[in-house]
């Protein structure tokens, strides 16, 4: 299988602290891969490692064939943060347009960015005027217009009516099927579901890395919620009862 993204005994450590414990994975390229675990689990540090931006203490990020954050991957990846990344004294058109001439694209490829994900109406808004799921959608924009071969979009959702959600999870498997590969992370297992493959990470651990099917199979239940938490239960020491 081609992958674009290969991690290989990742660790991360935050002070004294253990955020990411020798964490091994893969994401296929031309797939939905869904980076799933509760908030605080390491969800948003393993996307920065893989970004490239992250102290790593041990471990290989591999990414479309080059160390993590290599100058080469810089027009290659896009990387949707939690917070907003566009400028709040500009218009949502003005953003696009200004990220779409940083990758050498045009005015067309900026407000098609914009349409794609549902802001056509508000083009011409100062994006400092927009809603918390307003302006996340225009950073969405800004992450796409450069037409990046991997994109990592953190929490892409929060914020998003259920309309909306479902439309820009079309548009997530639109890009997966004319070859980008997206990481999308999310604590909503809901969305676990919309995935080609799942990521399931748990208090800086990987649990599962396959598909939904085979998660569910491996738990042993139809319901993917039930599922990540047998699984999680299954990694747990078993405790005796004994007083200590």
């Amino acid at each position: 299988m081609d992958h674009v993204i290969a991690v290989r005994g990742l660790v991360v450590d935050r002070g004294r602290r253990r955020v990411l414990d020798g964490i091994d994975a893969a994401v296929p390229r031309g797939s939905v891969t869904g980076l799933l675990g509760p908030s605080g689990s390491g969800k948003t540090t393993l996307m920065r490692a893989i970004v490239g931006v992250q102290v790593i203490a041990a471990g290989t990020v591999t990414v479309l064939g080059q160390p993590a954050g290599s100058a080469g991957l810089r027009h290659r990846v896009g990387y949707l943060t939690q917070a907003p990344s566009v400028y709040a004294d500009l218009t949502v058109r003005e953003n696009a347009r200004y990220f779409a001439a940083l990758h050498g694209r045009g005015r067309a490829e900026a407000d098609h960015a914009v349409a794609d994900v549902g802001l056509a109406s508000a083009a011409r808004q100062l994006v400092g005027s927009l809603s918390g799921g307003q302006r996340s959608r225009a950073s969405l924009a800004c992450a796409l217009v450069g037409e990046p071969e991997l994109i990592v979009l953190d929490e892409p959702t929060v914020g998003q009516d259920p309309v909306l959600r479902a439309d820009l999870w079309a548009r997530f498997h639109a890009l997966a099927a004319a070859g980008t590969t997206l990481l999308v992370s999310s604590h909503v297992m809901d969305e676990a579901a919309r995935c080609d493959r799942l990521l399931l990470i748990r208090e800086g651990r990987l649990i599962a890395d396959d598909t939904p099917d085979a998660v569910r199979a491996a738990a042993g239940v139809d319901d993917l919620d039930e599922a990540f938490l047998r699984l999680i239960r299954a990694g747990e020491p078993e405790h005796t009862g004994e007083a200590s």
